[in-house]
C-alpha cells in the first residue's frame, strides 16, 4: 500500500540560528536590504531619475498583495543602494512570499501608477534567509523584452538591542573636487558583515559648499548601525555631492560603535582631512488496505482531476516551504506498502520515480509527479513498515554528521503501523543524528500510535533506551481543514505547526555535538564596484 510518501535530503545548514528560549512560535525579526545593479531606465543617461522599491507582501487567506513599505528615494543612479530597511517578523515555518517592485518617480504622488514601472521579482523570505551569508541576487522582470537590471535582498537577524544613539559630526579641509566652487561634502555609513560585505546603514545630508562642513546630529537605532555587537566595524565614506548622481569619492576610514561612545575624543578624529566626532549619545527606550483503491473516489489516494488529495495536499503545504532550505531542490522520495512491478514484490523503501539508481526528484513539483505516476503503476498492499524508511534517511543522516547537513524525513501516512517495535527503535537510533522526522496523519483512523512516536508528552524509547532528543513531530491532517473549503488557510495552518519544532530540533543537535556556525564564506565583491580611495 503507497500510503507514505517520504522526502528528505534537507539542507538546513544555513537557517539561521534559532533561539529556543523565546517560545514555541520560532520567530524572529529579520532586516532585508535591498540593493539593485544595472536597473532599466526608460530615459537618457544625461536625464534626471530617482528610483523607490517598493515591497509587497502577500496574504495567506486572500492571496492579495499589500504594500508593505517603500525605500526612499534616490537620484540618478542606474546602481541604487537602498540605506531605509525593511523590517519583518521572519517564520520558519510558513511560506512568507514577497514581491518588489522598482519604480522611477515622477512626481511627488503617491500614487504608483502615476510613476514608470522599471522592474520587479517574487521571493520568499524563508529563500532570503536560506541563502548563503542570507544573500539572494535575482533578475529583475516584468518588462517584455527588456533586461531590468539586478536586485539583491540581503537579510540580517536583528539582535534585542533597543537603543539608540545620536552622533553628530564635523570635517575640516577637505579635498577640493570641484573646479569651480568649493566641495558639497556627505558621509555614508556602513556596517561590516561576516562574509566581508557592508550594509549601508544611513546617509548625513549634503552640506553645500564648503570643504568644513558641520553635519546636523543624527539619531540612529544602535542595531542599524552594530546590531548590538560593539567591536563590528564600521565603515564611514566621505563623498562630494554631483547633481548627475556620479558623486567624487573624497576618503573613507573605519571605526565601531565602542570607539564612537567614547564621544569627543582623541580616539574620533579621522584623517580625511579631517573628520571628528563632535558629540555622541545614547538613550534607552521605555487497515493495512485502508486506502484503497486509488481509482476509487473512497481512497485517500484518489486521482481527483480537478484537486490534490490529501497526501499532496499535505506533501505540498509542507515541502513547499522547507524546500526553501535545500540548495539543489533535488530530493529523494520513497514509497512503501506496495507490490511492485514486474514480480510484484512487497517493498517498504521503493523510489517514486521507479529510478533505483537516482531517486532524486525535481522540487515539490517533481515529487508530485513522480507520486502520481507510481499509482499507475504498483499495487498498494500492507503490511505497512514504517523502520526501513526511517533507517534509509538515518543511513544519510549517518555519513554526515559534521554539521553541514541536516535532513528532514516527511512521511505522510493513515495511521496504520505494523512494525512499532522495529520503529520505535528505528527513530531512538536516529535521534542522535542531524535529522527530524514530520508525520503528517491523513484519513479518519486513530492516530494513538503517531502520538506516541511524537513523544512530546513521553519521550520515546526502546529496549530501555530513551531517545536522546525529541525528533518526530506529527499532525493529523484532518483538524487543519477549512470548513469553508479554504484549503490555502488550512494548508498554511498545516504547515505552521507540523515545522514548528524544526529550529529547535536543529539546534539541539548542533549544540549537542558543540558544532558552531560555519566560518564566514570569502569577501564578497560586487563587480565593477571598486573604490580609487584617496590617500590622505
Amino acid at each position: 500500500m503507497l500510503n507514505r510518501i517520504s522526502a528528505s535530503h534537507i539542507d538546513m545548514s544555513s537557517v539561521y540560528d534559532f533561539d529556543p528560549i523565546t517560545g514555541n512560535i520560532p520567530a524572529t525579526k529579520v532586516e532585508i536590504t535591498v540593493s539593485c545593479s544595472s536597473i532599466y531606465t526608460f530615459l537618457l543617461l544625461s536625464a534626471l531619475f530617482w528610483t523607490v522599491c517598493v515591497l509587497y507582501t502577500q496574504g495567506v487567506e486572500t492571496k492579495q498583495w499589500r504594500e508593505f513599505g517603500r525605500t526612499e528615494v534616490i537620484d540618478n543612479t542606474l546602481n541604487p543602494d537602498f540605506v531605509r530597511k525593511y523590517i519583518l517578523d521572519y517564520f520558519f515555518e510558513e511560506k512568507q512570499n514577497l514581491r518588489f517592485d522598482l519604480y522611477d518617480v515622477d512626481s511627488k504622488s503617491p500614487d504608483l501608477s502615476k510613476h514608470d514601472f522599471l522592474g520587479q521579482t517574487f521571493c520568499t523570505l524563508g529563500e532570503i534567509v536560506g541563502s548563503p551569508a542570507s544573500r539572494l541576487e535575482k533578475p529583475l522582470g516584468g518588462i517584455p523584452g527588456k533586461k531590468c537590471g539586478t536586485i539583491v535582498l540581503s537579510a540580517e537577524e536583528l539582535s534585542n538591542c533597543r537603543d539608540s544613539a545620536t552622533l553628530q559630526f564635523c570635517a575640516n579641509k577637505l579635498d577640493k573636487k570641484d573646479f569651480f566652487g568649493k566641495s558639497d561634502p556627505f558621509m555614508v555609513f556602513y556596517r561590516s558583515n561576516e562574509d566581508g560585505t557592508f550594509t549601508i546603514c544611513h546617509k548625513t545630508e549634503v552640506v553645500k559648499n564648503t570643504l568644513n562642513p558641520v553635519w546636523q546630529p543624527f539619531t540612529i537605532p544602535v542595531r542599524a548601525l552594530c546590531n548590538g555587537d560593539f567591536d563590528r566595524t564600521i565603515k564611514v565614506e566621505v563623498y562630494d555631492w554631483d547633481r548627475d548622481g556620479s558623486h567624487d569619492f573624497i576618503g573613507d576610514y573605519t571605526t565601531s560603535y565602542r570607539e564612537l561612545a567614547r564621544g569627543q575624543s582623541q580616539f574620533n578624529v579621522y584623517e580625511v582631512s579631517v573628520v571628528t566626532l563632535l558629540s555622541f549619545s545614547k538613550c534607552h527606550p521605555g487497515s493495512p488496505w485502508s486506502t484503497g483503491n486509488p481509482s476509487q473516489s473512497t481512497s485517500l489516494h484518489y486521482m481527483n482531476p480537478y484537486q490534490l488529495n490529501a497526501y499532496a495536499m499535505a506533501l505540498k503545504a509542507v515541502g513547499e516551504i522547507i524546500q526553501d532550505y535545500d540548495s539543489d531542490k533535488m530530493f529523494p522520495a520513497l514509497g512503501f506498502g506496495a507490490k511492485l512491478p514486474p514480480d510484484g514484490r512487497v517493498s517498504h523503501e521503493f523510489p517514486l520515480n521507479g529510478n533505483m539508481e537516482n531517486p532524486y526528484c525535481n522540487g515539490i513539483e517533481g515529487i508530485l509527479e513522480a507520486y502520481h505516476q507510481s499509482l499507475r503503476t504498483v499495487q498498494l498492499y500492507g503490511p505497512t513498515n514504517f523502520a526501513p524508511v526511517v533507517n534509509h534517511v538515518a543511513r544519510y543522516a549517518a555519513a554526515v554528521q559534521d554539521g553541514s547537513q541536516y535532513f528532514v524525513l516527511l512521511i505522510i501516512t493513515d495511521g496504520v503501523i505494523s512494525d512499532m517495535a522495529q520503529t520505535k527503535e528505528a527513530i531512538v537510533n536516529a535521534a542522535k543524528l542531524p535529522m527530524s522526522i514530520i508525520i503528517v496523519g491523513v484519513g479518519q483512523a486513530e492516530f494513538d500510535a503517531m502520538v506516541e512516536l511524537d513523544g512530546d508528552d513521553i519521550r520515546i524509547s526502546s529496549r530501555g533506551k530513551l531517545a536522546e532528543r525529541d525528533i518526530v513531530q506529527f499532525v493529523p491532517f484532518r483538524d487543519y481543514m477549512d470548513r469553508t473549503g479554504n484549503h490555502v488557510l488550512s494548508m498554511a495552518r498545516l504547515a505552521k505547526d507540523v515545522l514548528a519544532e524544526i529550529p529547535d530540533q536543529f539546534i539541539s543537535y548542533m549544540k549537542s555535538r558543540g558544532i558552531k556556525p560555519n566560518p564566514a564564506p570569502p569577501p564578497y565583491t560586487p563587480p565593477g564596484h571598486t573604490h580609487h580611495h584617496t590617500q590622505i
